[in-house]
């Protein structure tokens, strides 16, 4: 680890930590996830997930592993680095993001979808703390703990993705279900994103499917009869809701970006259209340069060298406990108000969107990642976060 110098610590999690740092030779800038895990062979590390996933994944809509080192037994991820992460740039918004905004975080979040799927994998976690970002002209797919190859075999497990972001048939406990899942929560993010407010703010499984219920109204039996299967199993049965337009909770969005959120949000799995599909509607063909857009300086200037001061040039120091605590602190979700039948101001005050949360999204970092094994990747494959 001597080639890389230790700035600052950006999080700690469950799994491990993550510091700011940057590269000796070149001075870019870095994320550096160490596991808490030690790890006492690069068989161990070979068999986890996130290896499989990442060194088939590159894409400019997919955060990138630099490199991967295993040193003393300790795990060290580099990543690139990111300045934020989507729930972050939604929270500190004082007024509502214009349509080109969200049309071009959209289009980006769905070409990075689609790269994944059409490489045999779905993600199993889409959420706002997940899509990393360098403000809303770049954002890119991060965290493949949970991804799992479409090809692989099910039953998988029931508990996946955050609650907010959950697809119905995961609600339901279904062991077989696919890429579709990914799809819904993109639905679920890009209403956020109109509204700066979850769309199924849930407090548990049964709640959560009752919040799908009131906005979408009760599915009917012809149209999801797996649904109904699914169920049945549990003794489960749908509460019985009428619609709730969508123009209602959104009176922001246009017509064509509320007949792709629809779609999105279909109850049957296979009634939504792929994350390819998706991108070929007309809610994108509004001769709009579309996808990774040239960068304001502020940005730009987290990416070139740096000449911070040097915290260690040899090996990665820990951070002190006043340290981490003046960095962690603050960064637990934040609450947030839920989504309303309510006609949404063209501007927020600085809290309003935040207030009164019934309750709290649980702290998520955005940095994050799980485990892998010492090697770098020569095509620079993709990742982070904890």
């Amino acid at each position: 680890m001597n080639r890389y110098t230790t700035l600052k610590q950006l999080g700690d999690g469950t799994y491990g930590s993550v510091l700011m740092g940057k590269s000796n030779e070149s001075g870019e800038l870095v994320a550096i996830k160490r596991m808490k895990r030690k790890f006492y062979s690069w068989e161990e590390c070979m068999n986890l997930r996130e290896v499989k996933s990442l060194k088939k994944l590159n894409h400019a809509n997919v955060v990138k592993l630099k490199e991967v080192i295993r040193e003393n037994d300790h795990l060290y991820f580099v990543f690139e680095y990111m300045k934020e992460n989507l729930y972050q740039l939604m929270k500190d918004r004082t007024k509502l993001f214009p349509e080109s905004v969200i049309r071009n975080i959209s289009f980006q979040i769905l070409q990075g979808l689609s790269f994944i799927h059409k490489h045999g994998f779905f993600h199993r976690d889409m959420k706002p703390e997940n899509l990393l970002c360098m403000g809303p002209e770049l954002v890119k797919i991060a965290d493949f703990g949970l991804a799992r190859e479409i090809r692989s075999r099910p039953p998988y497990t029931d508990y996946v993705s955050t609650r907010w972001y959950r697809a119905p048939e995961v609600l339901l406990r279904s062991p077989v279900y696919s890429s579709p899942l990914d799809i819904w929560a993109v639905g679920c993010i890009m209403a956020e994103l109109y509204t700066l407010r979850p769309l199924f703010p849930g407090n548990s499984e049964v709640d959560e499917i009752f919040k799908i219920c009131q906005v979408l109204g009760t599915v009917k039996k012809s149209d999801w009869p797996e649904g109904y299967q699914l169920a049945a199993a549990m003794n489960f049965r749908f509460p019985q809701c009428v619609p709730t337009p969508l123009k209602t909770l959104i009176p922001n969005a246009t017509n064509e970006a509320l007949d792709l959120m629809r779609d999105l949000l279909q109850w049957d799995p296979k009634k939504r259209p792929s994350a390819a599909k998706a991108l070929r509607y007309p809610y994108f063909q509004v001769g709009q340069v579309l996808g990774t857009l040239p960068m304001n300086p502020d940005v730009r200037k987290a990416q070139i060298k740096t000449t911070l001061p040097i915290e260690s040039r040899s090996e990665l120091q820990s951070v002190s406990e006043p340290a981490l605590q003046s960095q962690t602190k603050g960064q637990c979700r934040s609450s947030h108000q839920p989504l309303q039948q309510i006609t949404l101001p063209q501007s927020l005050s600085q809290t309003d969107h935040l207030a009164p949360y019934t309750q709290k999204r649980s702290q998520t970092l955005f940095f994050t990642l799980t485990e892998i094994m010492h090697f770098k990747f020569e095509y620079n494959s993709n990742f982070y976060n904890i």
